[in-house]
């Protein structure tokens, strides 16, 4: 029986786990071992970057740009972004980011949950630290 889920409070100077994957630096903000029904991440992707395109099978996923400035690039057609602007991308949307000459710092929140070794697909080559999902 699993426990049933409890109230997670990630303080802002709470050490996390932190990843760099590819181009991005991930932020888990709800461990693995409280994931319900989704996953939150703070990403950061640094300037002058173009990270690989990915899509979900699954998860839904929502973005939030807590700071700076960049391009999503959502079934191939650009999105400009700024501090504030918010994205929802249905399972199966194409999804990838360019910086310019400042960091993009995104609140990303997927339902289901979505991990870097889970519900994670690229169109070309697997970017360092992620892991290619079985087949199925």
């Amino acid at each position: 029986m699993s426990q049933p889920l409890q109230i997670l409070h990630h303080h802002a100077g709470t050490p996390s786990i932190r990843a760099k994957l590819g181009p991005y630096e991930i932020e888990s903000l709800i461990p693995v071992a409280d994931e319900g029904a989704g996953t939150a991440y703070r990403v950061r992707i640094e300037p002058h970057q173009t990270t690989s395109v990915s899509y979900h099978k699954i998860a839904e996923e929502y973005y939030y740009v807590l700071s700076g400035r960049g391009t999503a690039i959502l079934n191939g057609t650009s999105y400009p972004l700024e501090t504030g602007d918010f994205l929802r991308l249905p399972p199966g949307t194409t999804h990838g980011f360019i910086t310019g000459d400042e960091p993009l710092v995104m609140l990303d929140i997927h339902a289901p949950g979505s991990r870097p070794d889970r519900d994670v697909y690229f169109v070309g080559d697997t970017p360092s630290g992620f892991t290619v999902p079985p087949a199925s």
